[in-house]
Order: structure tokens, then C-alpha cells, then sequence
């Protein structure tokens, strides 16, 4: 458990398998800037949320237990490693993202080999961008028409931090290593 001041990442195991496919189902949950999904089983969930190897997924968590997101890190290579996150719109606004998202950069530099950190997101999100930038990621880039999203082709916004951006970490103590 990757513990914050309003929030707390739990590792997510089989006891969530209802929050996660119910979440990953949920098309109000990804917005109107990521793909549609197709309908996840619960035992399509319980071999994402066991199989570490291609991803570790985190519930984000209030301090009062109540699941309200998911933030995800994978493709761990060449010292790289991506995020990716969602809360369910009843909490945005509110921080949650915020410091999931930082709790998430201290983990994987504390406890990684990794130089670097990237997310993508779609250049009308704004909200995310701002999310990104508020940790210290920089935008990089754009790929042209490299998503298709929704019956269309989306361009992706590219974001990073690098660890000697990060320095040092703002939530968790080096003792998470």
C-alpha cells in the first residue's frame, strides 16, 4: 500500500476484481478521449490484476477505503517506464489525481532502475495535461493521428519526467524501496 495524505494505491489483487471490471467497463469512467474498450470478464480482470509481468495495476483509494480509480504502470524498458490513470468523474477536482499520480512517480523511482517516466494523452485533454505538468512532466511532442478513438484518428500528446527532474520524493520516504 503506497500511502498519501488524502489517498492510498493498493496493489490491486483478486478481492477487486468487482471495482475493476466494473470500472473498466464503464465508459463515463475513461471519458470522452480514450478508446472504447472492449467488455472486460471477470476472468480477463483477475489475469490483468495477477500477471505483473505485462502491468501492475493500483485501486486508487480515498483515506476512507472507497475505490474511485485506477493508475497502471508497464512496459518497463531500456530504463522507461508509462503510466497510465482514471478516476471516476464523482471525484475530479478534488486532488485525488493529483497526488495519485505523484505517490506513483515517488514509488516507481524509488523502487526502479528507470530514468524516466512518459504518459501520453489526447491534446484536448486538458485537464490531464495540467494533471502531468503539476508533477513536473514535460511535454515532448505529438504523434499525428496515432490513436483512434471513438471512430476517429486522435493525435497523443507525449509527456516525461525524467528522475533528475523528480530529485527526490514529495509523498513517500525512501523507506517504500
Amino acid at each position: 500500500m503506497l500511502e498519501g495524505k488524502n489517498t492510498h494505491l493498493k496493489l490491486g489483487d483478486k478481492e477487486d476484481l468487482d471495482f475493476f471490471v466494473d470500472f473498466w467497463n464503464n465508459l463515463d469512467y475513461y471519458g470522452d478521449y480514450e478508446p472504447i474498450m472492449e467488455q472486460m470478464t471477470k476472468v480477463e480482470a483477475e489475469k490483468r490484476l495477477t500477471d505483473s509481468s505485462r502491468a501492475s495495476y493500483f485501486i486508487i483509494q480515498k483515506k476512507d477505503g472507497a475505490n474511485i480509480g485506477l493508475i497502471v504502470h508497464f512496459g518497463e524498458s531500456s530504463g522507461s517506464m508509462t503510466i497510465g490513470y482514471a478516476i471516476g468523474p464523482s471525484e475530479h477536482g478534488k486532488g485525488y489525481g493529483t497526488e495519485a499520480l505523484q505517490l506513483m512517480l515517488d514509488y516507481l523511482f524509488l523502487s526502479k532502475e528507470i530514468h524516466r517516466v512518459q504518459a501520453n494523452t489526447d491534446p484536448e485533454n486538458k485537464v490531464s495535461q495540467h494533471l502531468l505538468e503539476k508533477v513536473g512532466f514535460k511535454r515532448e511532442g505529438v504523434s499525428r493521428k496515432s490513436s483512434f478513438v471513438r471512430g476517429h484518428w486522435r493525435d497523443e500528446c507525449h509527456y516525461s519526467i525524467l528522475r533528475e527532474e523528480w530529485k527526490e520524493p514529495r509523498l513517500l520516504s525512501t523507506r517504500a524501496r
